[in-house]
């Protein structure tokens, strides 16, 4: 009788820029990864109510769906997705709260990384990437200023929290090795 694969689910943390996104876009080339994160339902919520895509606005609506239904209701949703999902592996970005990662570290087969990076380089990547509008006109200040808005706050404290750390301040080689070896060490763990 064949063994079932063990299921890896790898929650990414970090602050703004830090990397987050590239790493889960390299799990799901090479590792073929399953694909969640938390904006993804923030961002749905805004198109379906014709509201634009801000950060601003993602701010508000996720401050209102957690003090309306709960403070880990985005976690609870991400925890039933990532159960019912059939494939092995799965990555899940943008863990911000510890009422996040109460639920999630309670998730069998759950990892919870840390992901981190220069402020000067986060903020080079938000301007390049210019990924909410407004981010290729950002200044500096308008960046840290960013950081200490209500959604960003718990995420130092939860990067606390990792089970693994990434620094991702390097180069890209020095990137997907961190991830290789990373992964490695996962599949070695019972």
């Amino acid at each position: 009788m064949k063994k079932k694969k063990k299921k890896i689910i790898i929650g990414l943390t970090g602050q703004i820029a830090c990397g987050k996104g590239v790493i889960k876009n390299f799990l799901i080339e090479k590792y073929k990864a399953s694909d969640y994160r938390f904006s993804t339902i923030l961002r749905d919520l805004l198109d379906r109510l014709d509201i634009e895509q801000s950060r601003k606005n993602m701010q508000k609506i996720s401050i209102t769906l957690r003090k309306t239904f709960g403070e880990n209701v985005l976690a609870k949703a991400m925890a039933k997705d990532a159960d019912e999902d059939k494939d092995d592996f799965i990555v899940i970005d943008g863990i911000r709260r510890m009422a996040d990662i109460k639920y999630l570290k309670n998730v069998k087969g759950f990892f919870l990384v840390s992901v981190e990076a220069d402020k000067k380089i986060r903020y080079e990547r938000v301007v390049k990437r210019n990924e909410n509008k407004g981010d290729d006109k950002k200044t500096f200040a308008q960046f840290l200023n960013d950081e200490k808005q209500e959604t960003e706050l718990e995420i130092p404290k939860v990067m606390k929290k990792a089970d693994f750390i990434i620094d991702n301040n390097g180069t890209w080689e020095e990137l997907w090795e961190q991830i290789h070896q990373l992964v490695k060490k996962i599949n070695t763990l019972d």
